[in-house]
């Protein structure tokens, strides 16, 4: 007999984590069932691979229905279309779905016809599909103005924009046609990684301009004209391009909006500790990762990054896993993060720290070196499953001040 059913809604790195975590912690006569759209988990930190045609777009996912029967966890593919709370019941094109708890992971959608142009003017690295036109574009280009631009924000994995400059920057001058080409970043805020502080964005902009690599702040994108080959700013003159790389506008799945559960964004906020929604008088429903809405001390929203998803994941089936077994659900998540920026050459920075800190986050970004990037091959290859597990299993990955643990059996 079924004694509590968990839906989590979303197979991304958070619904893939808190259903691990969970049914470690809940034995078999409780149901966990993850509701996806897609029969694959992405994993979209590989797709700058893609981009240059260092990896095959199929070694970037892992099929989804395999992997959570393994775990012993259901999988229903199909779109959640309707979030009723009271009922306590998921609408879905696979059926309705009844919950005693719910996890609302589904993520930030990309939303490029948000940004006139973007669609008919940019490649992007940000989908499994825009990385592989990207990389047949490259093989295309012969030399010129590339340009790097973020449409707004916020947007996934902040150091993506920076690391894709660098990457096809070392990709071009691998290929002996750097100094036909001429490479400009622009951003809308005033320094990368800006919630990260600004000794980290300098640092970065210092990344970025010891290649060569221009950066321009606050750069306000209004419009793409994709025949003048322009960017078209609010705040600034139009920027001519040869080759655009574009990161396209977020935005949160409809599904929670017309559930009653976002802001005036169009985010789910959640109380910071323990992910709990707040925005209406909900029973056991959580939001994580890049859905949910975490303000910081210093105003800011905690950045849209899978680490965040991951460790809210955990701290989100800990309690879930203390309130079946009806004892005080003690862990709370605790806002720390970590990120790879990679340059190039073999080469990585690491950044990593409190985002929860007062009155500011405290993180340090640490001098790029080979080692840093291995330890991203090494994380990339055992999120990935490519034969990993047993070698690093137990042992763990120092990052930083704090140890990642690497489980046997995610």
């Amino acid at each position: 007999m079924i004694d509590k059913r968990v839906v989590i809604l979303g197979g991304g790195i958070g619904g893939l984590v808190a259903a691990n975590e969970l049914r470690k912690k809940l034995g078999r006569e409780h149901e966990l069932v993850v509701i996806d759209r897609n029969e694959e988990h992405f994993f979209s930190p590989a797709f700058l691979g893609v981009m240059l045609g260092e990896r095959e777009p199929a070694s970037t996912t892992l099929d989804l229905g395999r992997r959570l029967d393994r775990w012993g966890v259901s999988f229903i593919q199909g779109e959640a279309t309707g979030i009723n709370t009271t009922e306590m019941t998921v609408q879905t094109t696979a059926g309705d779905q009844s919950y005693d708890f719910l996890i609302i992971a589904l993520g930030a959608e990309l939303a490029p016809e948000a940004m006139p142009g973007f669609s008919e003017a940019a490649y992007t690295p940000y989908d499994l599909s825009g990385a592989s036109r990207l990389r047949d574009a490259l093989h295309e280009f012969k030399g010129g103005r590339m340009v790097v631009v973020i449409s707004s924000m916020p947007f996934k994995c902040p150091a993506a924009p920076f690391e894709t400059a660098l990457l096809l920057e070392d990709h071009f001058r691998r290929h002996g046609m750097r100094q036909h080409v001429e490479m400009e970043v622009y951003n809308p805020g005033a320094l990368p990684l800006g919630v990260a502080g600004a000794e980290v964005g300098h640092a970065v902009v210092g990344m970025l301009e010891s290649k060569g690599i221009g950066f321009f702040p606050d750069a306000k994108l209004a419009e793409i004209d994709p025949s003048g080959k322009q960017l078209l700013f609010s705040n600034r003159e139009p920027v001519a391009f040869d080759f655009l790389v574009g990161i396209p506008p977020h935005q949160a799945p409809a599904v929670v909006r017309q559930a009653g559960l976002a802001n005036e964004a169009g985010w789910v906020p959640v109380d910071n500790r323990t992910l709990q929604v707040t925005t209406a008088d909900v029973t056991n429903v959580y939001a994580i990762g890049d859905i949910a809405f975490i303000k910081l001390a210093n105003g800011k929203r905690l950045p849209l990054a899978g680490v965040f998803a991951h460790g809210q994941a955990q701290t989100v089936a800990r309690r879930i896993a203390a309130q079946v077994a009806v004892r005080p659900a003690a862990d709370e998540y605790d806002g720390m993060g970590y990120c790879w920026v990679e340059m190039g050459g073999g080469v990585a920075g690491f950044a990593s720290g409190n985002f929860y800190a007062i009155p500011e986050p405290q993180v340090d970004l640490r001098q790029p070196s080979r080692m840093w990037r291995q330890g991203k091959v090494l994380f990339d290859k055992w999120w990935l499953g490519e034969g990993l597990t047993r070698l690093v299993a137990g042992t763990g990955l120092r990052l930083g001040s704090r140890i990642l643990s690497i489980p046997a059996s995610l």
